[in-house]
């Protein structure tokens, strides 16, 4: 069907000149003409890419550029992401690789389930290129019902696990006007409380490169962890009944300087009030450095170089990111002084054949400036920076950084599973693939924070290393879920599940 819309559309276009096509042009066909709904993937291919065959020419001419599934995504939106436009010239002997790392861009929009690109050259040293897109669904409303804690392990040592619990309801729309905005909402209650809003715009304009984002967001909850001892975070005996242990607000909004869907560049500056209870003063007076309350204004800058194969679950490619962000007290206190936290990670992603992928992974972090730091600013290993396998634990300090690897085998990935009592093509195909996976991390922190530290706390300065054998599943909606059994260095074996892929 590709191919018969390809050579009925050549004629015509070979008779006109090459202007830049009309907005939604190949939304125009007729329904009869639109080929049948893509399946959706779970790790895309090169055979995702299909070029027809150019004989005797060393470089063609793009004569037409046409899209087709994008119903609800506007067509400039994903002429933007594209580094060729009608008119160009693209050499033959590369034009296979340039399609795919195009369609590989859309792809990576995260708002169609496939995206398959087909050029059929004229025989006049012209080429049409077409897009076919499988749409998502964008509005996707969610129940909240959580542990509240940053993982199960943790959740599950509890004693008050079964207070510790959140639902409501999240809500995003990730296509919000079409063009690729998303807007999210979070209703939460129960232990944790959020009220929260979101609205990231990508990019404006003919060429998207200069975007907005903005975000309003009120928590309260019921216990806190207020200090860290033998390595792990310490909440109150039981959840305060009349008041809230901790309760933060922030407003924040920035520009977001975009290359393409690879390389961004977010500039963000927002304002924080936040409070703590009269008993976790009393237990911690160092909580907020000898005050129950601290606003403070932060400046952020972060750039990210993602050349990845896939965002959800990568298996080539590599990963770039840098920040830098300061923090400036509002209080007048001098017990705060301001400081700054640079960032920095790195990811290499490789196919080693076979179906085997290696991953190697590498972060850092370092506070610069001050020579005092409250509690909830000197954690360092244990949170989005982990070792895998000391999920229970924390470690605390200024700098730290951390190494992980990990090599997957794509042990089964077979065809979408079709759901024959649903008609709708964004929900009724269900991709699969399974990967056994083996890794090793290793991690150090540490660093003076300028107040008094816990005797019982080992792990600062001591170096955390772990090994581990895990089951990753990923299918459609970019949902992943890592099955993990890891062992570390003090000879401590835990289970765990994560919903991402951890590298």
């Amino acid at each position: 069907m590709l191919g018969w819309l390809l050579l009925a559309a050549a004629p015509a276009l070979a008779q006109t000149p090459l202007p830049a096509a009309p907005p939604d042009s190949l939304l125009r066909l007729s329904e009869e003409a639109r080929p049948a709904a893509l399946p959706p993937v779970v790790v895309p291919t090169d055979t995702l890419v299909r070029v027809s065959a150019c004989p005797g020419a060393a470089r063609v001419r793009v004569m037409g550029l046409l899209f087709v599934g994008n119903d609800r995504t506007r067509e400039r939106t994903l002429r933007a992401e594209l580094n060729f436009r009608e008119g160009d010239s693209l050499d033959v002997a590369d034009l296979r690789a340039r399609l795919e790392a195009n369609r590989r861009r859309l792809y990576n929009l995260q708002l169609f389930h496939a995206v398959l690109v087909q050029a059929s050259c004229t025989g006049r040293g012209q080429v049409i290129v077409l897009f076919n897109v499988q749409e998502r669904w964008y509005v996707i409303p969610t129940p909240i019902f959580s542990i509240a804690d940053p993982n199960f392990q943790r959740w599950w040592q509890r004693p008050d696990r079964w207070q510790r619990l959140d639902y409501g309801l999240h809500v995003v729309h990730t296509n919000f006007r079409g063009r690729a905005e998303q807007l999210t909402a979070n209703l939460q209650l129960g232990f944790n409380r959020k009220y929260e809003l979101f609205y990231e715009a990508p990019g404006f304009g003919r060429r998207r490169r200069v975007g907005v984002g903005f975000g309003i967001s009120y928590y309260q909850s019921r216990n806190l962890d207020y200090i860290t001892e033998n390595d792990r975070p310490t909440p109150l005996p039981a959840p305060e009944e009349d008041a809230f242990p901790i309760q933060r607000f922030y407003v924040s909004g920035g520009l977001r300087l975009r290359h393409t869907v690879q390389f961004i560049t977010a500039i963000d500056v927002s304002f924080h009030r936040e409070l703590i209870s009269d008993a976790i003063f009393q237990l911690n007076p160092d909580y907020f450095l000898g005050s129950t309350a601290r606003k403070y204004a932060e400046i952020s800058l972060i750039s990210t170089n993602n050349q990845r194969n896939t965002f959800a679950y990568p298996l080539t490619g590599r990963f770039m990111q840098a920040g830098l962000a300061f923090r400036q007290f509002l209080d007048g206190s001098a017990s705060a002084p301001a400081y700054a936290t640079a960032r920095l990670r790195y990811a290499q992603y490789a196919s080693l054949g076979r179906g085997f992928y290696y991953a190697l992974g590498l972060w850092g972090q370092a506070r610069l400036l001050a020579n005092r730091y409250a509690y909830p600013d000197s954690r360092a290993l244990g949170y989005d920076a982990l070792v895998r396998g000391y999920d229970a634990y924390v470690v605390e300090g200024r700098a730290y950084g951390l190494v992980q690897q990990g090599l997957s085998y794509r042990a089964w990935a077979p065809p979408p599973l079709r759901i024959p009592f649903i008609d709708n093509p964004k929900i009724n195909t269900l991709p699969l693939a399974l990967y056994v996976n083996i890794f090793a991390d290793a991690g150090l922190a540490g660093g003076r924070l300028g107040r008094p530290e816990q005797p019982s706390n080992q792990l600062p300065g001591r170096l955390l290393a772990s090994a581990g054998v895990g089951l990753h599943v990923v299918t459609y909606y970019d949902r992943v879920f890592c099955f993990e059994v890891s062992r570390t260095a003090q000879a401590q074996t835990g289970f765990f599940i994560r919903s991402s892929f951890p590298i």
